[in-house]
């Protein structure tokens, strides 16, 4: 997570020596050709505020999700990614540029809180908990409460972690029940 926030930092050292030009790797609102740009959104971002309040989210949220293991960490990743370009691409006015990793940070945070929910695991609900009583006030994200902030990717992004904990932990929840009863008749 360091080397990708590293990252992160350098594609900003890079797009603000170049005058702002990386910023057209932006999701293209409503533009068909600008569906692709949904994968490189999430890495740049509006200049160093910006990314400097997304940092510490993404780094944490990015870090305890990838404590869960590779694997999953990809695919919550790559849905959140996903459904969060394609919300913002959808429901943002016609002729914007969105970037930034909020979207994915949305998706992290929604993933483990309902991952608590689906595998119910006593460290995972506690997690839940914790992450809900210190960070629960993002949730007002998803709406519309300030402008020039996409809360359409930040809508995007939270559906998109509540469908990767769903697809990747309700098998957990369903192993653990118990079996039906069986019942032989002769």
């Amino acid at each position: 997570m360091a080397a990708l926030l590293a990252g992160l930092w350098f594609l900003e050292v890079l797009d603000q020596l170049s005058g702002n030009a990386l910023d057209t790797y932006g999701i293209h609102a409503r533009q068909v050709d600008g569906l692709p740009e949904i994968f490189t959104a999430p890495l740049l971002h509006a200049g160093w505020d910006h990314l400097a309040s997304n940092s510490l989210p993404f780094f944490g949220f990015g870090l305890l999700v990838l404590l869960g293991g590779l694997a999953r960490w990809v695919v919550s990743s790559l849905v959140s990614v996903v459904t969060s370009g394609l919300t913002a691409w959808l429901l943002t006015p016609a002729g914007t540029i969105v970037l930034g990793a909020s979207g994915l940070i949305f998706g992290w945070f929604t993933y483990l809180l309902a991952r608590g929910l689906w595998s119910r695991r006593p460290g995972q609900v506690a997690l839940a908990v914790v992450i809900l009583l210190v960070y629960g006030g993002l949730l007002w994200g998803v709406l519309p409460t300030s402008s020039g902030v996409s809360w359409q990717a930040h809508l995007g992004g939270a559906v998109g972690g509540v469908l990767a904990a769903w697809g990747l932990h309700r098998r957990d929840a369903q192993s653990r029940r118990p079996a039906p009863p069986v019942h032989g008749y002769r």
